[in-house]
């Protein structure tokens, strides 16, 4: 995974705070955390679990919603209540002990249930980043996911029952700008060298202190004077060139052996890649207007850079790997890179002006530094389109090609299935399954579950040791496994928030029975 490098030895208070994870999503990644905001309905473990690992890196604002009262089994599970918490407000407790975990983070609490809010105040959510919430009902779970998908706020919900969990994730559409490829490929241009880097390249002098860049296109151009002017491509062809390079080396150059390492990475960065075509022919990317986001107007003026003044080649991102050479001369291939970067990020940006001009939009909706950064990382953009939780309780749902033939028990979708019979149980009884009543609860479960099999037209049926499993545990939460969950939970926040790394699409299912792990799209 690609980490930004400390700016600076000097590091400020805060930046000696959160180093280790500025390191993951840079100081601007950690801004957008300390601005964000986020809502918690619910503070049972795994939800405070999960803003547990929001506050400690910076959240700057949380709200916990839940109308209840602490109760002995709370204080069991929950590792931010004690004793003196009991007959107390839930939200009020978890929030105080919460915010002691990091001043830096903003607490608040409302003392209502989630039901109360959605039927008197739902524009209540419209000023958070991300809602999350556990452990629902199954109509008030369909009424939060149909309110927030209208509101295009980000939705996690998670589940932690027994010693089973999930992560589900409900976002409208997500563009992801600093994904953090782990099979980064620098953009050299040996291929197709620019002006300056090809008057650079035929300028200067091969020797042992230049960087192995100078010396892999000196050999490059030989192997293509006599290859019919072709980039080498196969295994054979390369190889052929690293013998060529071995057999220019005199003594044991560093530079000539980084060079015939890189021949296998050097060449095909900086083409636009199939993933990176979809967007740009995305209707988004085509038919910009007012309500686009600054992420879609990037875009349309980087299609518009890319087929008419590039050679489909994307914007240069001037970032160079390390090379053994001495100073001057690396600084020398350095700049040269840098100036080609912030040239074609200014072109770019001079089209995005041009988009807001015409659109009506003020100019400081996009900046150059925003630009910049997204020239500079044009080659990994993504963008995430996912579906609204409550329509998996549709026949039409993708969930019927995942349940629909049950040949192994006790896979983690027929768990999955167990927990959408849960909700609707304790939205049809009023009660949670196998709180008082294990074996009777567990035919009236076992019914339902069945009925939505067969609602949405699957013709298997979910096992008895399963309902049962599910009606034994009463509702109640590992503790171990909830802090799994909110661990997991809480990552994926972190990327809705800071738009860096790509998040799951869109479900995540644990057993830690048996530690396994699966991602599904539903």
């Amino acid at each position: 995974m690609s980490s930004p490098a400390p700016k600076s030895p000097e590091l400020s208070d805060k930046s000696k705070k959160y180093d280790r994870q500025i390191r993951l999503w840079g100081e601007n990644g950690q801004a957008i955390l300390e601005s964000a905001t986020v809502c918690l309905i619910n503070a049972n473990a795994v939800g405070c679990e999960i803003l547990k690992s929001l506050i400690l890196p910076g959240i700057g604002g949380f709200t916990i919603v839940d109308g209840s009262v602490v109760t002995e089994e709370d204080i069991g599970t929950n590792f931010f209540l004690e004793q003196t918490s009991e007959g107390q407000s839930k939200a009020s407790q978890c929030m105080q002990f919460l915010q002691e975990l990091n001043a830096d983070a903003n607490g608040d609490y409302v003392d209502e249930s989630i039901e109360f809010i959605l039927n008197n105040r739902p524009e209540f959510f419209n000023t958070f980043d991300v809602v999350i919430a556990s452990n629902l009902n199954e109509k008030t779970l369909l009424s939060l996911s149909n309110k927030l998908w209208d509101a295009k706020i980000p939705f996690v919900y998670c589940r932690s029952l027994g010693f089973f969990g999930s992560v589900r994730l409900q976002v409208k559409e997500h563009c992801v700008i600093e994904a953090h490829p782990d099979d980064r490929i620098y953009d050299l241009r040996l291929e197709n060298p620019f002006p300056t880097l090809k008057a650079h390249l035929e300028s200067t002098q091969i020797t042992p202190k230049v960087p192995w860049l100078i010396v892999l296109n000196k050999f490059l151009s030989d192997w293509k004077n006599n290859n019919d002017g072709r980039i080498p491509k196969t295994y054979k062809e390369k190889n052929s060139l690293k013998e060529l390079i071995q057999s220019g080396m005199s003594n044991d150059e560093e530079n000539y052996e980084e060079a015939i390492k890189a021949v296998n990475t050097a060449f095909g960065a900086g083409l636009v890649s199939h993933t990176i075509k979809a967007i740009l022919d995305d209707d988004a990317c085509e038919n910009i207007n007012k309500q686009s986001s600054p992420f879609w107007i990037m875009a349309k003026a980087l299609k518009e850079f890319v087929l008419n003044e590039n050679n489909n080649y994307l914007p240069l991102p001037g970032v160079l790997p390390d090379m053994t050479a001495n100073t001057e001369s690396y600084i020398n291939l350095q700049n040269i890179f840098r100036q080609q970067a912030l040239q074609d990020a200014d072109n770019i940006y001079r089209k995005c002006q041009h988009y807001l001009k015409e659109l009506g939009l003020p100019p400081e909706t996009i900046t150059d530094k925003t630009v910049r950064l997204f020239c500079r990382e044009s080659a990994g953009l993504a963008v995430v389109r996912g579906t609204k939780l409550a329509d998996e309780y549709e026949k039409s749902s993708k969930i019927v090609n995942i349940v629909d033939n049950f040949e192994t028990q006790g896979t983690l979708a027929e768990y999955y299935v167990g927990f959408l019979a849960y909700e609707r149980y304790q939205t049809e009884f009023g009660n949670i399954p196998g709180e008082l009543y294990v074996e009777n609860d567990t035919s009236k479960l076992k019914g339902i579950a069945n009925k939505m099999l067969a609602e949405w037209g699957v013709h298997s049926q979910i096992s008895d040791d399963l309902i049962h499993e599910i009606c034994s545990y009463g509702g109640a939460e590992v503790h171990t496994v909830s802090a799994f969950i909110g661990g997991c939970a809480a990552q994926e926040v972190i990327k809705l928030i800071t738009k860096q790394y790509i998040p799951i699409d869109n479900t995540f299912l644990y057993n830690a029975i048996t530690s396994e792990t699966e991602t599904i799209k539903l």
